[in-house]
């Protein structure tokens, strides 16, 4: 049995994609070299990697499920390989994949990528966003080499980046006393997701917070909009906030809604030396 690194190589590009024409484009390669490539893979191994549906399109079967989870760990040991050799010659090269939720893409992670990139010019760098459950399924299933999410956080490793919490912002003092109760003012709530919509669910949810009467919106740009215009009071990561020029009045919330920030991988030690170096750009630079 004998399936090459390209024929993978293309079986994870159709899988990341679910289809033969989206990955042939991102391959610069014709749709029947695609479709021999898996064919050959599924004759190698004597089984069915893919059902194919003329309504809902590829899906993946539950072997191939178990074999491009595979299939990934070999290009990231494939990588890693060439990596560790350039390394030897003085070179850091290779590829460098990551998770992150949008506003620490925006606040820190792109000052990590310029750093990075001056000193590593001949890594490229894969930047996935998504919420903190995709960022969790990416770094479980190796689609990326570490992920930056929002605590808590099960079953990885963990290191903690910086220590945030949700604040009130509003325009006037004497809106409020001394801080928000938001049980007194869920109908009058402005709230950012950007990542942050677990977290805050759970606290809504334990101390009996109805969403319904809220504002929910995805970015920053849009709660502070709605509260230059007193559609209601923002609640958003004081994180995100230290970022934006603003003059509103920043309150605290009550209840407090706390998190921290921090970097997820499988093992932090068994990372590539691209990664590894990402990582370290990451902890070793300001980022606030």
């Amino acid at each position: 049995m004998v399936m090459t690194t390209n024929n993978l190589k293309i079986f994870i590009k159709v899988a990341d994609k679910m289809s033969i024409t989206e990955a042939a484009n991102d391959l610069y390669i014709s749709q029947p070299a695609v479709s021999k490539a898996i064919k050959n893979i599924e004759n190698d191994l004597n089984v069915k990697i893919f059902h194919r549906d003329k309504k809902t399109g590829l899906i993946l079967t539950d072997v191939g499920k178990e074999v491009l989870l595979l299939a990934r760990q070999m290009m990231n040991i494939e990588n890693k390989i060439f990596q560790i050799s350039n390394r030897e010659n003085n070179l850091l090269g290779g590829g460098v994949k990551i998770g992150s939720f949008p506003a620490a893409s925006t606040i820190f992670l792109s000052k990590a990528i310029a750093l990075f990139k001056k000193k590593y010019p001949l890594v490229s760098i894969d930047l996935m966003e998504g919420s903190p459950n995709q960022i969790n399924k990416w770094v479980e299933e190796r689609v990326v080499d570490f992920g930056i999410v929002l605590s808590p956080i099960e079953g990885y490793e963990y290191k903690f980046l910086i220590q945030d919490k949700m604040v009130g912002i509003l325009q006037d003092q004497h809106e409020v006393k001394n801080n928000i109760d938001l049980i007194a003012q869920q109908n009058n709530l402005i709230l950012c997701k950007a990542g942050y919509e677990k977290v805050v669910s759970e606290i809504f949810k334990d101390n009996k917070i109805n969403l319904n009467n809220s504002f929910i919106v995805q970015n920053a740009d849009t709660l502070i909009n709605m509260v230059k215009n007193g559609v209601g009071i923002g609640v958003m990561s004081q994180f995100i906030l230290s970022s934006i020029s603003h003059d509103f009045v920043i309150c605290s919330i009550h209840p407090p809604i706390e998190m921290e920030i921090g970097l997820i991988a499988h093992s932090f030690k068994e990372l590539t030396p691209a990664a590894a170096a990402f990582v370290n750009v990451i902890e070793n630079n300001n980022i606030n």
